[in-house]
């Protein structure tokens, strides 16, 4: 692979992991939180959704497509990239191996809660509170969720920080530092919103 071809892929890594699957993350969680009010408003929310026009092609060119990509290629990153956090066991250099470990536990999450809702919707079950009941009924399906977004959310927060940093939005220590406070609010904040979303749907 050429090193210009690399630095576009890079690129496009970086842009759809944060605008198209970042964008898609804030939305799903989103709808998510409305188990918090109830039932009724949880699955009013997911029936909208699941109305929405041309969702078909939403799906697959806004989510499945990029994040194919962004899976594919950061699979790649992760297995050719030199850790060294045995030899600069700095904040930043932890942080890297994080995000790639990360990665990895959100694939593998992801693939599962796909096949868990989407690919039952496909074979007749209807995405509702229900279905999500039931799933997390099981303490170690629930153990897995909890463990999927804390993973899937730090994944984009380090990813927002990373982001930031490519395309020259923090250039100077400075703006990296706040970037660092920021993105790990970003962090915490999307994690409470996933977990008490989930937790929602024990009756907890």
């Amino acid at each position: 692979m050429s090193s210009n071809r690399e630095f576009l892929y890079r690129r496009l890594h970086s842009l759809l992991g944060v605008v198209a699957i970042g964008a898609f993350l804030v939305v799903h969680l989103t709808v998510n939180w409305f188990a918090v009010r109830g039932e009724q408003e949880y699955n009013q929310a997911a029936a909208f959704m699941e109305s929405l026009p041309f969702r078909y092609a939403l799906e697959i060119f806004i989510i499945f497509l990029p994040l194919i990509f962004h899976a594919v290629y950061g699979l790649y990153i992760a297995f050719q990239a030199r850790n060294n956090t045995s030899r600069f066991s700095y904040f930043r250099n932890w942080m890297f191996r994080l995000q790639r470990i990360s990665g990895v536990l959100v694939l593998i999450f992801v693939t599962w809660h796909v096949w868990e809702t989407r690919i039952a919707a496909a074979f007749g079950a209807e995405v509702n509170f229900q279905m999500m009941e039931e799933i997390v009924a099981n303490p170690i399906a629930l153990i897995a969720y909890i463990i999927g977004i804390t993973a899937t959310t730090f994944h984009f927060a380090n990813g927002l920080w990373s982001f930031a940093v490519t395309w020259g939005i923090t250039v100077t220590p400075r703006s990296q530092q706040i970037s660092t406070y920021v993105t790990a609010g970003v962090f915490l904040a999307l994690t409470f919103v996933g977990i008490r979303s989930i937790l929602a749907f024990v009756g907890v």
